[in-house]
Formats: structure tokens, sequence, C-alpha cells
């Protein structure tokens, strides 16, 4: 999913945080929360679209994954998805292309409708049918057809075979929405949308045409694999800038920010936790989100190998992990993120350390002119114009490259901008719908992928996604070392750093720890308050 990016993106607001009422004394209880507490997280991770069917960046799938109930759902903590709106699901046969699920008997939408097999349908096929292009549709691409059978009963027929399905089918690209209220062939609108998940939306403030403050309270009538809630009102706001995040959470307007903090300030804000002698808390772990460098390859520029391989024989990663994110992220070597099975350092493998000398035979052995002028494009990052400022320095250094940085600050016309070729090349990140090899290959680099680079490869697309998603074994039987490998030499886009997940909270907030994990979700009804 990109962050803005689902892609890794990043945006904009704030709220005052009530407390429950309650005696002076603090009550220890089991599960260490309040359910009377409103809790608010602060975000820079913005979004425009919250309809399952156009919605793909972090912001959104923030509220979506909370809101809306899907088959599967991943538990904390797991990388199998488990039954959610199911009561079971299972291929049927052997070769993965029929997967048929049967539903919870008596689940409602926070309208009161029934959610019906018939629901699931309409939910996919509209997904399929609106096919817009900043949405999930590349998820369920591998869907030919689904069939509902009375109420409950969906089966999923496949194009080809899919091991991964099920966890597809447990992001919101599975979310299942209300065929009684969701148009067939267009986007629904923000403050219309009905879900069946742990939570419902009460309130939507918008800043211009995006949100700025999403409001959602526990949904008295969800059934499913998530916990009973520890707060009665979780709010999210967007942010633009890291230091405006930083400045909510100092005056108390936020209760929790996610990483989205300067990484300057993330640091200090971690020494001081570990020293205890800091009023915040951090919960921290390993994350499979990754930034890369994207290159439009039918720009004159970015459409030449020769440049994006000088570009990923210069580009220092260390140095930008050190230097500008104060060790808050590590370099990446390959598209595939550390950690996640299948990953390996194609990228070190074949360029090894930054040396200009080997860059100036890349493009010399080209024919390339240098210096090579070469725009690059950003959005949001929690390092602001310092990150691609980083990058451009080391580009400029070695003589070679003649770079711009620009901003576009609107990021619903950074989307519009890279999908329609009008820049070079240009910082995006993604955070993973499923923690397998496959959710940054197949999303990522067949035809153009969802980054819109213009890049195919038809030995990837046409033999070796096909045949490493249909094995149950998730090291893909050698595959996703060939495609890493093929993507090091083609060079679209040049994997540069992998997050960590990093959130702050509040003394007395409770429940961070234990939804921080490499899904990406974070769990709203996890998070409650110590009781006084």
């Amino acid at each position: 999913m990109t962050t803005p990016n689902r892609l890794a993106v990043l945006s904009c607001a704030a709220l005052v945080v009530t407390t429950a009422a309650g005696c002076a004394s603090v009550e220890k209880v089991a599960n260490g929360g309040d359910s009377g507490a409103a809790i608010t997280l602060g975000s820079t991770n913005g979004t425009t679209v919250l309809d399952p069917a156009g919605a793909y960046d972090i912001g959104s799938w923030l509220v979506l994954n909370n809101s809306f109930q899907s088959l599967m759902a991943f538990p904390p903590g797991a990388t199998v998805p488990q039954p959610d709106a199911a009561e079971s699901c299972q291929f049927t046969g052997s070769d993965t292309m029929t997967y048929k699920c049967t539903l919870k008997s008596g689940l409602k939408f926070t309208n009161g409708h029934p959610v019906t097999a018939e629901d699931v349908k309409f939910s996919i096929e509209r997904t399929k049918k609106i096919n817009d292009p900043s949405g999930p549709l590349p998820l369920l691409s591998t869907i030919k057809s689904v069939e509902a059978s009375g109420d409950l009963d969906v089966t999923f027929h496949l194009e080809t075979p899919d091991a991964v399905f099920p966890a597809k089918l447990a992001s919101p690209a599975g979310a299942i929405v209300d065929h009684q209220v969701f148009p067939a062939d267009k986007l629904l609108a923000n403050d219309k949308l009905v879900g069946s998940g742990p939570y419902k939306v009460d309130a939507i403030e918008n800043r211009g045409t995006a949100p700025a403050k999403i409001t959602l309270s526990p949904n008295p009538t969800y059934r499913g694999s998530a916990t009973k809630p520890e707060n009665s009102k979780f709010s999210v706001r967007y942010y633009e800038k890291p230091d405006d995040l930083k400045a909510a959470l100092d005056k108390g307007e936020v209760d929790i920010a996610d990483n989205g903090l300067d990484p300057a300030t993330a640091a200090q804000v971690k020494s001081d936790s570990q020293a205890g002698s800091g009023s915040l808390k951090v919960a921290e772990s390993d994350s499979a989100e990754a930034f890369y460098l994207v290159f439009n390859t039918k720009d004159e520029t970015g459409g030449n190998q020769a440049v994006r391989q000088a570009v990923a024989q210069l580009v220092d990663r260390k140095a930008l992990a050190h230097d500008v994110y104060a060790g808050t992220v590590l370099p990446l070597y390959s598209v595939v993120p550390a950690g996640v099975v299948g990953h390996n350092t194609a990228f070190f493998d074949k360029y090894g350390e930054p040396d200009v000398a080997k860059a100036k035979r890349i493009l010399t052995a080209a024919h390339i002119t240098t210096p090579v002028k070469l725009t690059l494009t950003w959005s949001r990052s929690r390092a602001g114009a310092a990150e691609l400022e980083n990058v451009k320095k080391q580009l400029d250094a070695s003589g070679l490259f003649q770079v711009t940085v620009q901003q576009e600050p609107d990021w619903k016309s950074f989307l519009a901008g890279w999908s329609n070729n009008s820049y070079q090349a240009y910082l995006i990140g993604w955070t993973p719908d499923y923690v397998d090899a496959d959710d940054y290959i197949s999303p990522l680099v067949v035809g153009g992928g969802a980054f819109h680079n213009n890049w195919d490869n038809p030995q990837i697309s046409t033999k070796l996604v096909p045949d490493s998603i249909k094995l149950t074994d998730r090291t893909g039987g050698g595959a996703y070392a060939q495609i890493q490998n093929i993507l090091a030499d083609a060079v679209p886009m040049v994997p540069l750093y992998q997050n960590k997940s990093f959130y702050v909270y509040k003394a007395g907030v409770t429940g961070v720890d234990a939804t921080v994990d490499n899904t990406s979700r974070f769990r709203f009804w996890q998070i409650g308050r110590t009781k006084k």
C-alpha cells in the first residue's frame, strides 16, 4: 500500500483528549485499560479517500482496518490471517484456484442491514468495476469470478493459483461493503460510509478535500476476531508536518504519535525514555515498510537504464540512514525488505558500496553526456526536504549528475503527477498489505504497478510471479531471488531504506506495545488508559 505512502504517505490535524472521570486513586485492572477513555492518535499519514474501492494508502487503511470487516484478519503479532467475518475459509482442491468461505451468521452493518454473501460478492465486483487508478485492484487481480450461495457461502474462482489469496482478503481490499448503500460504479463520499468493523465512523472534519480529523466509537453490533475495545472513543488527527505533530503531542492534543515525527525528535524522545528522563513512552519494533526512489521509465532520462544504474551505484543508504534519519531507519538493498521471507541483498550484491568510478563507466559505456540533469520530486517525508536533498548531494558530488529537488505540497496532486507521467523520479513508500515477498512484487513491478512507473518485465509478470504465488512454501522456490536480481539490474526503482515501527505515547496510555508489529495494523481497540 502506498504510504503516503500505501502508497507510503504522510499528512494532517488535532483534538483535545478527555479522560474518563473516576476516583483519585489508581485502579489496577486486568486489561490495564479504561473502556471509558477517549484516545487520540496523531499522524502525518494523510488521506483523501476512505471508500475501500478507491483507498490504497496508509492514512486510509489506518481507518479502514478498524471500521470495515473482511472475511479474514491478522491477529496481533500474526502473519497468517485468521477468520474475521468468516466462520471458516479454505481452498478446495489442490490447485489453490478455488477458495470458499462461510460467513458468521447474524453479522450486521452499523446501519442494521445484514452482512451477507451477496455483499461480499458485490464488494469485490464493485472494486474491479470501478477500477480506480489509486485503488487496491492489483490485490484482486487473480480473481476470475465470485459466487454467492445463499446468505452465508461465497466462493472465489481464481484465474491462476494464488496461495497468498487469504492474506489479500485480510486487507481493506477485501473490505465488505453494504450493497444497499454503496453505488456499484462509483466511489461513495467519505461521510456516507457504512461498515461492520470493530468501530464506526461518527464524524469527519475536513481540511479542504482531505480529512483533518476522524472520530470513531466502538461498534456495538460487531462480531469478529477483535477483542472488546479498551476505549469509548478513538480519534485520528492528521498533520501536515512532523513539527506540528510534535507540538500537538506536547500540548496534550494527542495521546499517541505515529512514526511521522522528525527523525531527530524521535531519536531524542527514545533516548530520554530509555534514560527515564522523559514524560513520553516509546513502542518500537521491526517494520516491513519500505521507501524507494521510483523512476518514470517513459521519461527520456528516467527511461534510460544506464542512468538508473548509475544512480543505484552512487546512492549511499548508510549516510541517508545516519545523517538524515538519525539511525531510526535501516539501509535497504532490495525491493523486498529484510525480515520478509525471500529477501536478499540484490542491490548490494550488484553495486556494492557507492563508487563514482563505476558509475562513470556505466554512463560512458552507454554514451551518456554528463552531468545528467535529473529532477527528483517528493510530497511527504518525515525528514522534510532533507531526505532528497541528501540524495541530491550524493549524486551532485559525483560530478555525473545535476539534480533538482522539487516538492509537490498537495498529496492528491502528487498522486496525479506520478500517475500521469509528470515526474522523472519520485520518492514513495510502501506499507505491506500482507507480509510476504509477493506484496512487494505483484503490486509494484507487474505492468507498471501501483507506482505507475511504466516498467514491466515479461519474465517476471508472466512466468516468475505466477509460478511463485501458487507455492504454499512462501520462499517462492527461488523465484523471488531471481526477481530481485532482475530488478537490481533494471532499476525501475532504487530501494533506499526500511522504516521501524515507532510510536510515541503519553504516560497512562496502554496497549500500544501490543499492537505494534510488522503487519502495519494499528488496532484501535487495544488502546486504553490506566484507570484513575
